[in-house]
């Protein structure tokens, strides 16, 4: 009862959060273009309280769910949000409705709740970089942690375990130096020293020709770093998965791999690439005792070799940013997310990825929970940015209903220099309407399913 409360009440915060945040990027656009705002709402149902200024009822509502502008004229664009009660049809000489406005105004009032999330989020992430910025506990030495088959690395002799004393002439590099030697003499034959076992050992590395590009690391050498001291650990084991199958269990730790002690996951699933799926053996600790080796099967899994399981966070201290670093990791932060995003859209339409596992609302409680639990807030941080992000690009998505759906169909009649019938458009919001509640009952059917009550009683 206390995880669903926790879960509840940091998912209401967190959209509720998020959503009024989006309108008010409606709103604040919709004032600058003299549309006349009747209301903007925190919360949906009855109003609890609030106050009229000018033409617009600042209120609060019933239920704390996010919230909602509502402007004279509108129409169907409410419902880009969400269901907002009857439409308001404002006279067509009426100046302060927004259909007496140009359509490139209306445009930009549609866009406007998506950049207020973009915003929010890169402002979210500059403050975690800037003032937090938490970094886990990590290996001091520079140490190989794996090392591709047939890679540039293997070929040169290096081998898991090898501790780096030396690379091109500079003496005991981290691994920013490594990256910054390589990136350096790309498609050259480089010198590196080696600890191997007490022993020093002198080896020819040839760079390959693509370290001069700009997305360059050491593991496209073959070089797999070791950044952690801790073991694999398991959160959480999805349904159906090879890690079920196997037999693992939240908190579980992962020794090795087939005689590898792999401490991130990047690393297991590079070791899965290369394997192609064939079989692993794993030592598990549980309860601090180690049990028996269990075999497991990866299978094809969001477009990867996968087993199926939530990693543990790993331990960790706040190690703050210069402003300006704080500023770029803002940046590529929301920049990679942003493409994370349509890669599972893309996955989903080539069926790479399964609806299953999308979140839905009980989906991002139950996240949001686990976030809250931790009683730290860089978790939280995170976690509202990557669903500020979200919400921004979803609503930008050319679907009917949404905020692009919207100015889809304002770029059509711009085009067609006519307005496109009003029952047709009803009929498009309604269809759009239907697919979505349907998808959205699909997913959270997924995310009680997965819910920890009946994944326990699986055998």
């Amino acid at each position: 009862m206390y995880e669903f409360l926790i879960s509840a009440v940091a998912f209401i915060i967190l959209v509720g959060v998020m959503v009024v945040v989006h309108e008010f990027g409606h709103f604040a656009v919709a004032k600058l273009c003299r549309v006349r705002v009747e209301a903007f709402s925190f919360g949906f149902g009855p109003r609890l309280f609030g106050v009229k200024y000018g033409d617009t009822d600042y209120m609060v509502c019933l239920l704390p769910l996010g919230g909602y502008v509502k402007m004279a004229g509108e129409n169907f664009s409410e419902l880009s949000d969400a269901a907002k009660g009857e439409a308001t049809v404002a006279p067509p000489d009426d100046p302060g409705a927004l259909t007496s406005h140009p359509r490139w105004q209306r445009m930009l009032i549609g866009v406007a709740g998506p950049v207020a999330n973009f915003v929010l989020a890169f402002v979210l992430m500059l403050g975690y970089f800037g003032w937090i910025n938490e970094v886990p506990a990590e290996v001091k030495t520079t140490t190989v942690e794996w090392v591709v088959p047939g890679s540039a690395a293997a070929q040169a002799g290096i081998e898991p375990g090898d501790i780096f004393r030396s690379v091109a002439g500079v003496d005991n590099p981290d691994w920013e130096k490594v990256y910054e030697r390589l990136k350096l003499n790309a498609n050259q034959m480089i010198l590196v020293t080696v600890e191997r076992n007490g022993k020093t050992l002198q080896l020819s590395f040839h760079v390959p020709a693509t370290a001069k590009d700009d997305d360059f690391v050491p593991s496209n050498a073959g070089l797999w770093p070791q950044l952690l001291v801790e073991p694999i650990g398991v959160q959480q084991v999805q349904p159906g998965t090879p890690a079920e199958q196997a037999g693992l269990r939240a908190g579980d730790a992962i020794q090795s791999v087939d005689g590898h002690p792999f401490h991130q996951v990047e690393t297991l699933l590079a070791y899965m690439k290369a394997g192609q799926g064939k079989p692993i053996s794993l030592v598990i600790v549980r309860n601090g005792a180690t049990l028996a080796p269990v075999v497991a099967h990866p299978a094809k899994l969001e477009g990867g070799w996968r087993l199926g399981f939530l990693n543990m966070p790993t331990r960790s201290h706040n190690d703050p940013l210069p402003w300006g670093k704080a500023l770029i990791k803002s940046r590529e932060f929301c920049a990679e997310k942003s493409l994370l995003i349509f890669e599972v859209l893309h996955g989903l339409f080539n069926r790479k990825v399964s609806i299953s596992q999308l979140a839905g609302p009980v989906g991002i409680a139950r996240v949001a929970g686990d976030a809250a639990e931790t009683m730290r807030l860089g978790p939280m941080i995170v976690l509202a940015g990557i669903i500020s992000l979200n919400l921004g690009i979803l609503n930008l998505l050319p679907f009917p209903i949404l905020d692009g759906g919207m100015i889809l169909i304002l770029l059509i009649e711009g085009t067609l220099r006519r307005e496109i019938n009003i029952n047709v458009k009803e009929r498009i919001y309604q269809a759009a309407f239907i697919m979505l509640i349907t998808l959205l009952v699909v997913i959270t059917f997924n995310d009680i399913a997965k819910l920890p009550i009946f994944t326990h009683l699986k055998p």
